[in-house]
């Protein structure tokens, strides 16, 4: 019965510290200061719009469309356009 109650106990005592560790954690990663993306204005013609952006690692792709074909523009987080993916018709 000892075995049991000593069993209870630590098993109480490991809940607590890792309810205790979890919120600790999301405390910290909700403190990070969010990345600063400079202000950005593509040359693109008249008539294209945003689609979809999407991350990869530390840049974005930025799908394209209407003003001629679709097109991925990829930018990094300086907010330099690095490369051009465009559909051939």
């Amino acid at each position: 019965m000892r075995a049991l109650q000593a069993l209870v106990i630590i098993m109480g005592v490991l809940i607590v510290a890792g309810m205790a560790t979890i919120a600790v954690t999301l405390v910290h990663r909700g403190s990070a200061p969010p990345i600063a993306m400079p202000d950005l204005s593509l040359a693109e013609p008249l008539g294209t719009h945003i689609a979809t952006i999407s991350p990869i690692g530390a840049r974005l792709a930025v799908l394209l469309q209407g003003g001629g074909p679709d097109r991925i523009v990829i930018v990094d987080a300086n907010g330099q356009v690095v490369g051009h993916l465009k559909l051939r018709q």
